[in-house]
């Protein structure tokens, strides 16, 4: 397939993103680019960027809900067998759109928005660990060239958020949950950012409150999760902490993965490097209502 960027983004809401995101793919140029959370139906992304994202040279594999959820794949090296949704995946009470496949330039990438759980052992967490084995079995079913990216809604250990203790008794750190994560890696699937670097400070989602991107006080749970094929090819795997600042961005950043060659090097976990030093002091998560 030759040189390839994949890049995942939870965009939270693609219109309220447009003015961010064509400036982005202008500047970052990725191949394949996975969103979560449009928060579109399928007409109505279309209408609002289907001109914009063919005059760059992509194909749009979409499956959106009017007001929440919503994933996508934009690609430049092919789009082909397009598969909405999760076979034999659980609904709440109905499916929902969270997960997007296609088989773009001989690999086949799936586009996730995991649900949140909301609370540990609801009916919403219970929903949460289901989805996530319905995924496991779709991945496991094959091919051997697979990659899973997008928002999981957990953090895969401690070291992936800034402070343990801030998390007790919340969702996204809780034992099933990463039990159920290590499990679809089980199916043969490579952190790769975390495997590339395995010692570093990184984060993908900041709250927009009380200050958490500035003192860099995140979580790490947009991933990207490939087969053995396809993680023998990446050549650079990183965070776009850029795209997290100025003004009305996403709370997640996009995360990078170059394969077989690296455009800008091998630059490091995060681009640019934080705005400001890690804080020891304690704090508390901000409250605020459950997302879907």
């Amino acid at each position: 397939m030759g040189r390839v960027r994949v890049a995942t983004w939870n965009v939270n809401s693609v219109k309220q993103r447009v003015p961010r995101l064509l400036p982005w793919l202008d500047q970052r140029r990725p191949d394949v680019v996975c969103l979560q959370e449009t928060k579109l139906a399928d007409d109505a992304f279309t209408a609002l960027l289907g001109d914009e994202l063919a005059g760059r040279g992509y194909e749009v594999a979409v499956h959106g809900e009017g007001r929440w959820n919503g994933v996508a794949i934009l690609s430049r090296v092919g789009l082909d067998d397009v598969v909405k949704g999760l076979a034999d995946g659980p609904g709440f009470p109905h499916p929902e759109a969270r997960a997007v496949a296609a088989t773009c330039g001989g690999v086949r990438v799936h586009s996730v928005y995991v649900p949140n759980g909301r609370v540990p052992d609801s009916d919403h967490y219970h929903y949460k660990l289901a989805w996530l084995a319905a995924l496991r079995n779709v991945v496991a079913a094959g091919p051997d060239d697979v990659v899973v990216c997008g928002d999981v809604n957990i953090a895969p250990t401690d070291a992936d958020v800034f402070d343990p203790a801030a998390y007790v008794g919340q969702t996204h750190v809780t034992a099933p949950e990463r039990e159920a994560l290590a499990a679809l890696q089980a199916a043969g699937l490579h952190d790769v950012v975390r495997e590339r670097w395995p010692n570093e400070r990184v984060f993908t989602y900041w709250d927009y409150r009380a200050g958490m991107f500035h003192q860099d006080l995140g979580m790490r749970i947009d991933l990207v999760l490939a087969s053995d094929p396809v993680a023998a090819r990446v050549k650079a795997a990183w965070v776009d902490r850029h795209a997290r600042k100025g003004t009305g961005p996403s709370d997640h950043a996009p995360v990078m993965v170059d394969l077989d060659e690296a455009p800008d090097g091998d630059i490091g976990p995060v681009v640019p490097p934080p705005s400001a030093p890690r804080t020891r002091k304690s704090v508390k998560l901000p409250q605020a209502e459950p997302e879907d």
